[in-house]
This record gives C-alpha cells, structure tokens and sequence, in this order.
C-alpha cells in the first residue's frame, strides 16, 4: 500500500551532488526581519550574515552601505534594494572552475549576457548559410 501512495504522488526527485553555494539566500535572510525595519536594525541583526550575489558571497552590511535608503518598510523592499545593489543573476559554486567561471568577476558575466544575446541572433544567421 505504502508503494502504490508513493506513486500516485508522482516520481521522487532526486537532488544531484552538485558544488556548495557559499552564503545565505537574500530571501532567506530578508524573511527572518520584521518590518518597518530600518536599515541600522538590518544591519544589527543581519549585517555580519553572508548573501550570496552574483560576484560571490557577501556581508549584507558591506552591501548596505551602497543602498541610499534608510527604512525598508516591506521585505520586497529590502530584497530589491540589496539586488539593485549587487545585480542579479547566477551565483558562483565553491568550485568555479567547473562552471566555467575563471574569476574574473563582472566582465565574465556581462560578456557571456552580451555573447548569448548576439549568438541568439547569430545562430539564426548561421542556419541560413
């Protein structure tokens, strides 16, 4: 019986051995505060907690020190000033080698968008040759 109610819930996932993440998910972090919150409260309880942003972990009072705001008065509110801060986009493994990323920070990023928005366009070009 145990079998068949495993089935019918659909097949299970398994999750790969894939490479550690340093630091904490920013929503995470954002949903263990209460708000109205402001920013110096952040900072008390939260501030030595690692994020992790697109240029690897960071402290999120080193990243609240580039934010102009002074009082977050949701969580989405936090979550989007600390990403306007630090960007988004994929978050580099412990082992960067493997994914390709060689530790050059932004500019093997940013190429890589522009690349894939360019080869998208040239991919076309090259199927009509």
């Amino acid at each position: 019986m145990a079998d068949e109610d495993e089935e019918e819930a659909g097949p299970v996932v398994e999750l790969g051995e894939g490479d550690p993440v340093e630091g904490a998910p920013l929503a995470r972090v954002a949903s263990r505060l209460y708000y109205g919150i402001e920013m110096s409260e952040v900072v008390r309880r939260e501030g030595e907690t690692e994020i992790r942003t697109p240029d690897g972990p960071r402290a999120l009072g080193d990243v609240l020190d580039a934010v102009d705001e002074t009082y977050f008065d949701t969580r989405q509110a936090l979550v989007t000033a600390v990403e306007n801060a630090v960007g988004t986009g994929p978050v580099p493994t412990t082992d960067g080698e493997r994914d390709g990323a060689d530790g050059q920070g932004e500019e093997t990023g940013t190429e890589e968008a522009d690349d894939s928005d360019d080869s998208d366009d040239g991919d076309d070009n090259d199927a009509d040759e």
